[in-house]
């Protein structure tokens, strides 16, 4: 991951690192240095020499890194001069910008298509309105026009939640999509810089649910009107099932975050057994939706089981971790309750829910 970037000598002075135990150094977009990183020393030293119209330049960037928590110590000196120095902490990390690498020959691959089908998707706005209402209109055939548009509520505010979280790390967004028979898309311009962006963002969807389903029940309690007390169940039921810890459900990057903070081998076993648990409730529930995302999220294993020593992403600490884990526990807890809640009213149509959960 790429850990600094400083503008020296008119040129850009880039350092990237991985937990893996290897730092490269770039001027000007040329490796000019690489050392292996020792778990021992939190302390690394970079030099090079710089030919100029003015000599030889001796170039040396020295300082100390600590991963958990993150912090990074530096200062850059050129012929024994203090150039530039300063210190950078998890914030800093997070507000920066992904730096694509080099663009690779074009080769065709499925995987390849996906992306550019998804980049189409992004820039036509008129998308949004046309998906919007073919889900509606699909919904309405299935169940009817009511449920179709109390549906279509709950999914646009499960998104919204994702919407606000990339909004609060300063991110992109290109809106709400809704597809019909899949749910709702959030989709933003750019890309995360940390796991725990990853865990919020994630997160936030199943979050707002459980407070949308929160305000439904107190309704309920308030008016004794059944169509609320409805809403509420199966709002609760929806962000339940977006907190399977599958990819790529919520659920399933909550998990795989905290996982690959810890080890990337205990990533990869937590991801596999997700998908596991997959393919069992897909078979047992009858899901073809899900069978769908368990193709989706195989992909995100491989790419991860790939990229498990070169990720850009900052790992959690052991306190955000914890946070993380409690927070997926509370959340998780929340909407059981409030299925078991509305599950004792003795409407059969109100228990579906508990009764499904049950089975």
């Amino acid at each position: 991951m790429q850990l600094l970037e400083i503008e020296c000598l008119e040129k850009t002075l880039r350092l990237e690192g991985s937990m893996a135990g290897w730092q490269q150094l770039f001027w000007d977009g040329q490796c000019v240095s690489q050392i292996n990183a020792n778990a021992d020393s939190e302390s690394f030293l970079h030099q090079f020499t710089l030919q100029s119209e003015q000599g030889e330049l001796q170039v040396e960037l020295n300082g100390s890194l600590n991963w958990q928590p993150f912090g990074l110590q530096f200062q850059l000196l050129v012929n024994n001069e203090l150039v530039h120095k300063n210190t950078l902490n998890e914030k800093d990390i997070e507000q920066r910008q992904i730096i694509p690498g080099e663009k690779q020959a074009i080769k065709f691959s499925f995987v390849g298509m996906a992306g550019l089908g998804l980049k189409l998707l992004k820039s036509a706005k008129i998308v949004k309105v046309l998906f919007a209402a073919g889900s509606l209109a699909a919904y309405s055939w299935l169940f009817s026009i009511e449920f179709a548009i109390a549906l279509l509520l709950c999914l646009v505010f499960h998104e919204y939640g994702h919407i606000k979280a990339m909004k609060y790390f300063g991110l992109k967004t290109k809106g709400i999509y809704l597809i019909p028979f899949v749910g709702g898309l959030a989709l933003s311009d750019d890309k995360i810089s940390t796991r725990w962006q990853d865990i919020v963002i994630s997160i936030m969807g199943p979050f707002f649910g459980l407070l949308l389903s929160i305000a439904c029940l107190v309704l309920y309690w308030l008016t004794d009107l059944e169509i609320l007390a409805g809403l509420a169940v199966f709002n609760a039921l929806l962000n339940l099932f977006n907190l399977l810890p599958v990819l790529p459900l919520d659920g399933g990057h909550v998990l795989k975050s905290i996982a690959f903070s810890i080890n990337s081998k205990i990533g990869l076993v937590v991801c596999v057994l997700g998908a596991v648990l997959g393919i069992y409730l897909s078979y047992h529930f009858g899901l073809a939706l899900l069978g769908f995302l368990l193709a989706i999220g195989s992909m995100e294993i491989v790419f991860e089981y790939k990229r498990r020593h070169l990720s850009e992403l900052l790992p959690l600490n052991r306190y955000a971790q914890i946070v993380s884990a409690l927070w997926y526990i509370i959340t998780l807890g929340g909407l059981c309750a409030i299925i078991w809640l509305v599950g004792q009213t003795g409407n059969d149509a109100l228990s579906l829910p508990l009764k499904l959960l049950a089975s």
